[in-house]
């Protein structure tokens, strides 16, 4: 049950981080992004192509177990944008293009999440660890993130039309709800790692540090 009731609490501060996120930002702006193609295009590759290839390679490279290697193959093969819209709200960088990317990822991870995880895990693993994948949390996070996306934008477009007074004031309610969402994410997500190995999170192997920071790493270097 205290399973559960985890994932539960998770899905609700994911919907809530990704609905403030979403609600700050006006549709006439995602409507911009999506026509520019370049952008887009990069966020993709960077994506679906080199973040889930560098995460194969690291589990390589380290030979991790399949418990630390599987769950860096599932992040580097999942959709970004649910920590990046708080990123990008934090430092007031372009929110309108974070949300864009993140519902044009979402919908593609639908079918490239699995593709780079069953390509990745069964040249690295056996076929049993396939099979031990949790799918449906992972399509219930894509569902939460999708319907908080929606909703956001929604609640953002009834705003505007109640007026700049309205909207402005509803969009300084989501922005501040959404990032104690993802504040608070970030410590439930934090204390359940913790609780769910063997040895603490500051107790590791220095393979598991390096592991874990070369993608996020690779990837900045690269987009920039």
């Amino acid at each position: 049950m205290g399973n559960v009731y985890v994932e539960l609490v998770s899905s609700l501060l994911l919907f809530a981080l990704v609905f403030g996120m979403s609600a700050t930002v006006e549709i006439s702006h995602m409507q911009k992004h999506l026509h520019s193609q370049t952008a887009l295009l990069i966020g993709i590759a960077m994506q679906f192509l080199i973040l889930p290839f560098c995460g194969f390679c690291v589990v390589k490279i380290f030979q991790l177990p399949a418990t630390v290697g599987i769950t860096l193959l599932v992040i580097t093969s999942s959709p970004g944008g649910t920590f990046s819209n708080l990123w990008c709200s934090l430092f007031n960088a372009d929110l309108a293009l974070s949300v864009t990317m993140t519902a044009v990822s979402t919908l593609l991870s639908t079918i490239m999440l699995p593709t780079n995880l069953v390509l990745y895990t069964k040249i690295t693993y056996s076929a049993a660890v396939i099979q031990e994948l949790d799918w449906q949390a992972l399509y219930v996070s894509l569902a939460v993130v999708l319907g908080g996306i929606t909703g956001g934008l929604i609640t953002s477009s009834w705003a505007k039309s109640r007026g700049r007074r309205t909207a402005a004031l509803i969009h300084t309610r989501a922005n501040r709800m959404g990032s104690a969402a993802g504040l608070v994410l970030i410590l439930v997500s934090l204390t359940v790692s913790s609780s769910d190995h063997q040895a603490a999170l500051w107790d590791q192997d220095w393979t598991f540090y390096c592991a874990i920071a070369i993608p996020p790493l690779v990837g900045l270097m690269l987009a920039i």
